[in-house]
Formats: C-alpha cells, structure tokens, sequence
C-alpha cells in the first residue's frame, strides 16, 4: 500500500474515533493489523504524520494523536520567506501585507464589542509598553501580547492560531534577516489609537488605526532593506 494512502488511513482512524489531542493511537501491531501493512511502513507513515504534528511518537511510551498546531506551516513560510528575501524578492513585505489584510479585515468586528475585562487587559499591555519604552527595553513581546488579547475577543480559535502563526513568522524572519528601526513612542501611540477606536465603537477608525500602525512597520522595514549591508555572496553572483 503506498505510504499516502496509510497516512490518510491512520488521519482517519483519528477523525472515525473522534480521538483528541494527547489521546493514545492503537498499539504498533494493531496499527499493522488494522491497516494490513508490514511494521516498518507503519513506522514510515507514523514520522511523516508526526512532522506535520498529526502524531506524537513517544519513544517507550507509543504514539498519541498530537498536538495538530500551525508549527509545521510556520517552519515553512518561515523558510519560504527567508530564502525568497536572498534571492531579492520583497517577501518580508508581502508577510507583512498578509497580515495586514486580516487585522484590518478584523478589527473593525471588532470595534464597541469587546468587554470590560478586555479592554481593561488591553489598557495595561498598552501601559506596559510605556513603561518599557521609557526604559529602553524591547516592545516585541508586549507588542505581541496585545494583538494576541484583541483578536482573542473574536471568539474564533483558528483565526487566533494563524494570526499568532503569522506574528511568529514575521518576527523570526525580521530579527534574523534584517535591523528593524523603532521609535517606541510611535509604537505606543499607535496601540492606544487602536484601543481607543475599538473601545469607541467607530468600526473604521479602528481599520484606519491598524492600517496607520502597518503603514509605520512597512516604512520602517523599507529603510531598513534598504540600507541593509549587501550580502556578499549576492554581489558575487550579480550579473555585470
């Protein structure tokens, strides 16, 4: 049986049994009687499934239904970014413009409909990225954690996992690839303007304050590519 198609069986047998994550799959020999194919094919189909975070071998202990996370697809875009951007395409700008069409497409659901508690979470991450900036430290995280807190309000688990997904990408590929200038001022300001239109209500001064905070990244990372050092293997294989 090709290798494909015991994958999709055993995908099956998990989706069949309404297995969820961190539950425990049939034992390897039932595996092999169940799907009437030799040991070591079994095995084969297992590691392609765990690389794609469907399984979980536990050496000594057997194999679970895995986490199903988004890792495999960030480890990808993360590569198909980084290798793009080396051979001179804007592909940290075309991320960037990704998740700039959800978060606007978003946020203006956003606008006059989130509790309390939220906005009162939100006002103290935005409070932290003063204090912070005042002091010199790093707002990735803090950044990172009010985006997170926002789209939450959605009440939709996977736009939260991709969204997250895509932040990971983004930031891994820009601290690796090139030094992103930043004006912490701005960058509180503009978290505030964003609170402050989706505690308002006004649907598109919300899109229009996470459209305005894009604007600021996008500019920042064009000044930066283009100053950026010019990798030497690149002017090596320059045509002249």
């Amino acid at each position: 049986m090709p290798a494909r198609d015991l994958q999709e069986r055993i995908k099956k047998l998990i989706v069949d049994r309404r297995l969820p994550s961190g539950a425990p799959l049939p034992t390897e020999p039932e595996l092999m009687e169940f799907l009437g194919a030799s040991r070591n094919s079994v095995r084969e189909a297992l590691k392609a499934l765990q690389a794609m975070g469907i399984v979980e071998i536990r050496h000594g202990f057997g194999t679970y239904v895995g986490p199903m996370s988004l890792a495999p697809m960030v480890e990808g875009l993360t590569f198909r970014t980084v290798a793009g951007h080396h051979r001179g395409e804007d592909s940290l700008v075309q991320l960037l413009e990704l998740r700039e069409a959800m978060e606007a497409g978003l946020v203006s659901r956003l606008a006059g409909r989130l509790p309390a508690a939220d906005l009162a979470e939100l006002a103290a991450l935005v409070d932290r990225m003063d204090e912070r900036a005042e002091h010199g430290a790093g707002l990735a995280e803090t950044d990172r954690a009010f985006h997170a807190a926002l789209y939450r309000g959605l009440d939709n688990v996977l736009l939260s996992e991709v969204l997250e997904a895509f932040w990971d990408v983004f930031h891994r590929v820009q601290r690796d690839l090139v030094d992103v200038p930043q004006d912490p001022r701005v960058t509180c300001h503009q978290h505030r303007e964003i609170l402050d239109a989706v505690r308002s209500g006004d649907a598109a001064r919300a899109e229009q304050a996470i459209r305005d905070h894009f604007d600021n990244i996008r500019a920042r990372l064009s000044t930066a590519v283009t100053t950026r050092p010019q990798d030497p293997c690149t002017r090596h294989n320059e045509r002249v």
